[in-house]
């Protein structure tokens, strides 16, 4: 279904710009419409965690980026290993963002029906990716856990076009290149060259 009146959807002109849609619910259930070939962007908005918020505080310093590929059944494992290799902390804290990380990667894999995924969690301190651009992949779960969430908005990049932009902890998954010619949702990492400002960004693919 598309977003309820509670949460803002702006549908495109359909004689100007591709019928594809970005859909936006506040329950998981969403991303599942990702799997639906009109649907180019589900989003799932939600509080963010509070098992997570001593994220900001870590010593990013010490902390290194973490890419692992892992069929589903053995995620747990595989991520709890991944995480402790990079420098985040073990025990309750080291549990809650494995658990975060797991959780998410399932609900990607069961909308899209996949044995494996590629997680990667990656610290951003400059402009990465900061052009509005489609991935190469048939589909991409972005969430930002510190920081500004990823900005998204319709059609080209030009300059008359509305920037959208998701909040700490929303749940997306982005149509890529691999599953469209065309996009008609674009994407990019907020600019924060200069600023001092962190940003912990999850990010899921197919394996």
């Amino acid at each position: 279904m598309v977003a309820q009146a509670s949460l803002a959807l702006d549908v495109p002109d359909r004689g100007a710009v591709s019928p594809a849609l970005a859909i936006e619910r506040c329950e998981p259930a969403v991303l599942e419409a990702a799997a639906q070939p009109y649907v180019h962007l589900a989003v799932w908005h939600r509080r963010f965690p509070e098992a997570l918020d001593w994220l900001g505080s870590l010593d990013w310093s010490a902390i290194d980026d973490c890419e692992l590929t892992s069929r589903v059944e053995v995620l747990p494992v595989t991520i709890a290993d991944g995480l402790a290799a990079a420098g985040y902390p073990y025990g309750a804290r080291g549990t809650a963002l494995c658990d975060e990380i797991v959780g998410l990667a399932r609900h990607f894999a069961g909308a899209l029906k996949l044995d494996a995924v590629t997680v990667r969690l990656e610290v951003i301190e400059t402009d990465a990716c900061r052009k509005f651009h489609a991935d190469y992949v048939a589909a991409r779960l972005l969430c930002t856990l510190v920081g500004q969430g990823t900005q998204w908005r319709y059609g080209p990049d030009v300059a008359d076009t509305p920037i959208r932009q998701l909040r700490t902890g929303d749940v997306a998954i982005f149509k890529g290149r691999l599953a469209t010619d065309t996009p008609a949702i674009l994407h990019r990492s907020p600019p924060i060259l200069g600023t001092g400002e962190t940003r912990l960004l999850l990010a899921i693919d197919p394996a």
